[in-house]
């Protein structure tokens, strides 16, 4: 799968900002769209985990140990390698502190309790989902072995308990353990094997076991043209109720109160 050119993504994000509903929720007239720009979209309110988890990035993104990695994943913006220093990792594959944050939001909003995390990578994102829902769960599916290991490393130290991590390729490890869940899960952050097939695929295997409270959230959903093909699809599933676009997330409902489907591109 080949990526955009950074030069093409910087000309939708520019597209995106000048086309997107404000980010202040002005114009938005759906009562849960703006309570949602309100409380997550635009959230400052911080935690104490916050400063630890963020301490934890930087330790690593100065990280010179080498993990021999299995790369499982497909997009990758470095290509299958071998051997790999945890700070080269972390540059490429960390969500940045402020759409960490909006994910704690968002959890601490829809006040989910099964949350699954396809892609855990040095668990800086995971620490955050967590410490969102200390009396949640959080399941994160990781591939590669070494990393896995080093970010429970960081869980233990942050003192989270409550994740348990999947090791192996997802489609091995998602729909075993799809087959064993109990219930629905209430967020679904997918950040792993950025491809259309593959997105498409753990939409659909995720779907099935959801209900209209669950949410969905990708990423990168315009770093490529199968991801933007994957997102449109998405939107047009009779199930989706309300999608909101923020660039480099894409956030996906199934409410059924929502009774006309509605899609918001929101800047954030």
């Amino acid at each position: 799968m080949s990526l955009y050119p950074s030069s093409l993504i910087a000309l939708k994000y520019l597209h995106y900002l000048l086309t997107a509903e404000n980010g202040k929720g002005h114009g938005i007239h759906s009562p849960f769209v703006f309570s949602l720009v309100n409380e997550v979209l635009n959230g400052t309110k911080n935690d104490p985990v916050f400063n630890h988890i963020e301490s934890l990035r930087k330790r690593v993104l100065k990280d010179d140990m080498v993990l021999e990695v299995e790369d499982y994943g497909a997009g990758s913006v470095t290509g299958a390698m071998k051997y790999r220093k945890v700070k080269d990792i972390a540059a490429t594959s960390l969500k940045s502190s402020k759409y960490a944050r909006l994910l704690f939001h968002l959890v601490k909003f829809s006040q989910a309790k099964q949350i699954i995390e396809l892609g855990t990578s040095l668990g800086i994102t995971t620490a955050y989902l967590a410490s969102a829902s200390p009396h949640g769960k959080v399941y994160s599916f990781e591939g590669a072995s070494s990393v896995m290991r080093m970010a429970d490393r960081h869980f233990h130290e942050t003192g989270l308990n409550h994740i348990e991590l999947i090791q192996g390729p997802f489609d091995q490890t998602l729909p075993d353990f799809i087959k064993g869940m109990s219930g629905s899960p209430d967020l679904v952050f997918m950040d792993g094997h950025h491809t259309y097939e593959a997105t498409i695929r753990y939409f659909s295997l995720l779907l099935a076991r959801s209900d209209e409270d669950t949410i969905f959230v990708f990423d990168d959903i315009h770093w490529s043209r199968g991801m933007e093909k994957a997102w449109k699809e998405i939107k047009q599933h009779p199930q989706v109720t309300l999608t909101i676009d923020l660039f480099f997330m894409g956030l996906v409902f199934f409410r059924k109160s929502q009774l006309i489907k509605q899609h918001f591109t929101i800047r954030y």
